[in-house]
């Protein structure tokens, strides 16, 4: 597991992210963008944070940033207490790996692995013993409740079910925050009420959830929504008052 250096005196004990006036600017043929323009917020541990905005707003880039998948141009973010600027290119793979579990709109499983390997795979290149990985891997798909389907190939899976193999391989590291981008985007209606329940099941039970989306109705799903456009936060509030503006 990732060891975290000294906290910030800045960042209290329940935070797990702090945006402390973040930008990321890219110049496109000679035109200065604001990806980001001074994005400030802060995280608890345990909170189930929905981000949303329309293409182009900056989400993106902002769940990049939060995911340690990119940097910003200025300003700090602090995970767990640590300045991210500060971390090298192996601690941030490392980071990546232990403390965040990914989960995607497109699954993101290797076809020719069972989905038992799908699940395994991360906890491989975090150098966990073998009966280790396998009992998390076991644990993991029990909770999604496909422990009796860990030799199927993602391809002999609904989707729905390929979206709870990639829901068990973010959670199999035990990772500080689960990062759901569009986890309903590639899902019926039906499927999709499933896995946001999932969603708000393993929040309940401790662990931090921020969910990517553009749709004001999954968001509302969170128990907290942050709305950005052009790469501002024009929203931070609970869903219930942001579904009273809508």
């Amino acid at each position: 597991m990732v060891k975290l250096g000294n906290k910030k005196k800045d960042c209290t004990d329940s935070e797990l992210i702090k945006l402390d006036h973040i930008y990321k600017i890219y110049n496109l043929e000679g035109e200065v963008v604001y990806a980001n323009n001074d994005v400030s917020l802060s995280i608890e541990k345990g909170e189930f944070v929905a981000i949303v905005g329309k293409s182009g707003s900056g989400k993106s880039t902002l769940m990049n940033i939060i995911g340690a998948l990119d940097v910003p141009s200025k300003g700090e973010y602090y995970l767990g207490g640590e300045p991210v600027r500060d971390m090298g290119d192996k601690q941030l793979a490392r980071i990546r790996n232990e403390m965040i579990g990914f989960i995607f709109q497109q699954y993101n499983l290797l076809p020719k692995l069972n989905i038992a390997e799908n699940v395994e795979l991360p906890l491989l290149y975090a150098g966990i013993e073998t009966a280790e990985r396998k009992e998390r891997t076991r644990k993991a798909l029990e909770k999604v409740g496909l422990s009796d389907k860990w030799r199927n190939l993602p391809g002999q899976l609904s989707g729905g079910q390929q979206q709870r193999v990639s829901i068990a391989r973010a959670l199999s590291g035990d990772p500080s925050l689960i990062l759901a981008d569009e986890p309903t985007g590639a899902l019926d209606s039906k499927t999709s009420r499933d896995v946001l329940d999932f969603l708000k099941q393993i929040n309940e039970e401790g662990n931090t959830i921020i969910m990517i989306t553009h749709d004001n109705t999954i968001a509302l799903e969170a128990k907290r929504v942050i709305r950005i456009a052009d790469g501002k936060i024009n929203f931070d509030g609970k869903a219930d008052d942001y579904a009273a503006i809508l």
